[in-house]
């Protein structure tokens, strides 16, 4: 087979790395694509993400057997419902199921309706009514733009002062552009978080390992939120008895909710789940993998990802095995200065040594006049290790960071510290 992924980051890169290593794939293409990925053999293309017609052509051309959409904005804005109409197989939801992820009003309500357990909110359009609502609210509360935002859109607010700046800057200082119109005020829920992502065709579910994302910048879950400084799989403090709670009171009414609103989801739906005392609750929904997600989520899966794929756009049930007695833990490294805008750009990167304890994936890298990579993002690339135990897991990551020179870079030192504690606490 030949296969087509479309988006540029580190998410995509894993992706493209898995399945370049199935006997059934002769090339994978990756439209954008960055430069970093070519070393692992993949071929990008310079096709932008939302050049929808560019790229059903160059799926014909290149007789693609299928498409795998990485990021979410393309989803939003119907590229699966465009290769549909022009009869080419792509894996992901059409556009009023990424709904879901597009719009955050429209996944309240849709959770309200079906009765899928989430925290209570209200949505607002104008400053005025916002303030109003959150006068006199018991904090912490939870603000968020109510469309894409790139993981940024989220705000914790811990008194009334600075839920009014943030409720000025989305709705009248336009800090997400048209993302931040309408925003969303929501309780503030207490618990272990988790992202569980399955696949999804024809109204069945294939659930994947469960996850554990590092949003805010700096160590011990400080400072502002970004697009995720590391992650971890699957996550131990997590009893199974709360993975199968969210299977079903939230994977599976999610999507019968779709199907009795007309929408047959097909893709991978992402819940980003809290552990709360009252059960698992959904914090938001995405549409597809998650990044940094994907890159340790995928070094846990022992099975051939193209063949799932392929199974589950058949119709046909796949068998989806994992290594046992693993845990994969991956580090961002970020340009100095993220997630600001105003970060530092074009950072000379060090070489990169091959070792088989360590992987790494390229997000926010291009190629300098002097054939070295440089920096062009915020997020530059991911180092994800696999091992027995969080802590080995840790060491090679870290060890491997030791040994690059990494100017104008951060990353957090302690991807992982919630699985280390809670094992602490149990001993």
């Amino acid at each position: 087979m030949n296969i087509l992924v479309v988006g540029n980051g580190g998410r995509e890169h894993a992706i493209c790395k898995k399945l370049l290593a199935s006997p059934l794939v002769s090339q994978v293409y990756c439209a954008p694509g960055n430069q970093g990925m070519i070393r692992d053999g993949i071929q990008s293309v310079a096709i932008d993400s939302l050049d929808f017609s560019g790229l059903a052509q160059f799926a014909k051309e290149k007789q693609v057997s299928w498409t795998f959409v990485g990021p979410e904005q393309p989803l939003v804005l119907g590229i699966v419902d465009y290769f549909q109409q022009q009869g080419l197989a792509i894996f992901g939801p059409n556009q009023a199921g990424a709904q879901l992820e597009g719009s955050k009003r429209f996944a309240k309500d849709f959770m309200a309706k079906y009765q899928i357990p989430t925290a209570d909110y209200a949505s607002f359009n104008q400053l005025d009514e916002a303030v109003a609502y959150v006068s006199g609210k018991n904090y912490p509360l939870v603000i968020k733009a109510d469309g894409l935002a790139a993981g940024k859109g989220v705000v914790i607010v811990n008194d009334e002062p600075e839920a009014i700046k943030v409720l000025t800057d989305m709705l009248v200082n336009h800090q997400f552009g048209e993302s931040s119109a309408e925003v969303i005020v929501e309780e503030f829920l207490v618990g272990e978080e988790f992202s569980y992502l399955a696949l999804v065709h024809r109204g069945q579910i294939f659930p994947l390992k469960i996850s554990q994302d590092h949003k805010q910048v700096y160590n011990g879950d400080t400072g502002p939120n970004t697009g995720g400084m590391g992650a971890y799989c699957p996550v131990p403090q997590i009893p199974s008895s709360v993975i199968d709670r969210g299977t079903k009171e939230v994977l599976e009414p999610t999507i019968q909710g779709l199907k009795a609103e007309g929408i047959d989801f097909s893709g991978v739906l992402y819940a980003g789940l809290i552990a709360t005392e009252q059960g698992p609750k959904v914090i938001e929904f995405n549409v597809r993998m998650g990044d940094p997600e994907t890159q340790v989520i995928l070094e846990q899966m022992s099975s051939d990802l193209a063949e799932v794929i392929d199974t589950i756009l058949r119709g046909e049930t796949p068998q989806i095995e994992w290594y046992q007695d693993q845990i994969s833990l991956g580090v961002v490294v970020a340009a100095k200065g993220y997630p600001d805008t105003n970060y530092v750009k074009h950072i000379p990167l060090p070489n990169f040594p091959h070792t088989t304890n360590v992987q790494v994936y390229f997000s926010g890298v291009d190629v300098a006049e002097s054939g070295e990579l440089i920096s062009c993002g915020g997020r530059i690339f991911m180092v994800v290790a696999k091992a027995h135990t969080v802590k080995e897991a840790q060491k090679l990551v870290y060890d491997y960071l030791g040994t690059l020179s990494l100017p104008d870079c951060h990353f957090r030192t302690d991807i992982g510290f919630k699985a280390i504690e809670n094992k602490s606490n149990e001993s």
